[in-house]
């Protein structure tokens, strides 16, 4: 079954595989919804990046300026959440923000749909928890609190069209000046998009401050071992992570951070 197709072309052109038949889903209606009610917003696999633009970046402004540098115009015309979520790429621009907030994904099949949390969707590298039998019907994303934020940085080698090095995406549910609850999720980091347990462990009841930061940034060097390849060493994988939640920080606590500035490898080299 095909979708946009951004990526299963690639084994045509690239790897010059012969895909003998091809299941068109752009027809079928029922996967090209955005549903919305007081809780959350429900997006069919079928909806592309740019179908969905608004209806995120109006509920969490970081979409915007992520999903404006999700691969071309073109991809961002025809590919698909469900495409990027089923491709199951450690380095997908989606999965590690709609992790953060939370998400939640539904497979069908003829046995019916069930709904499983987005980050137990994958279980290793291009390895997910769909069986054979199940399509992915779509995603529901909860609406957000006035008490919660969500923060998303992709960092990569050129602003349009590039695969992401590092992209951490952080959602923070505070109360006043402390951290009640947290959620943080990266991509590029290990072999499927993954959460950092233990930073948010070293966030959660703690103040929001510069000490409690530099904690859990401690923390993430002990529980990721990210791959060297040629977007980034793994010690500079390490590096960015931690000053992308050093950069939310202080994106958080001080007027003076642009917050559309496009994020580039040398950045924080």
């Amino acid at each position: 079954m095909i979708a946009g197709g951004t990526d299963l072309a690639l084994e045509i052109t690239q790897q010059l595989k012969d895909l003998d038949h091809l299941i068109g889903l752009g027809g079928v209606e029922e996967l090209q919804v955005i549903n919305e009610d007081e809780d959350g917003i429900y997006i069919g696999a079928g909806v592309t990046y740019r179908a969905m633009f608004h209806k995120l970046e109006e509920r969490w402004p970081h979409f915007g300026p992520m999903l404006e540098r999700l691969g071309s115009r073109q991809i961002r015309n025809r590919g698909t959440v469900g495409g990027n979520i089923g491709n199951a790429s450690p380095i997908g621009d989606m999965p590690p923000a709609l992790i953060a907030l939370g998400a939640e994904l539904d497979l069908d099949s003829v046995d019916g749909t069930r709904r499983l949390p987005l980050e137990d969707f994958f279980h290793g590298y291009k390895q997910t928890d769909l069986q054979p039998h199940e399509f992915i019907r779509g995603t529901w994303i909860p609406n957000p609190a006035p008490d919660e934020n969500l923060f998303i940085y992709k960092v990569s080698k050129r602003i349009d069209d590039d695969i992401s090095a590092v992209l951490g995406a952080f959602w923070f549910k505070r109360d006043g000046e402390t951290i009640k609850d947290c959620r943080l999720a990266f991509g590029g980091m290990a072999a499927t998009p993954k959460r950092a347990s233990g930073a948010e462990a070293a966030l959660r009841g703690q103040p929001w401050n510069a000490d409690t930061v530099a904690a859990a940034i401690a923390a993430l060097e002990l529980e990721f071992e990210p791959m060297t390849d040629v977007r980034g060493s793994a010690a500079y994988r390490l590096q960015v992570a931690g000053n992308l939640l050093r950069r939310a920080f202080l994106e958080s606590t001080q007027d003076t951070t642009t917050t559309n500035q496009p994020l580039m490898v040398t950045d924080y080299a």
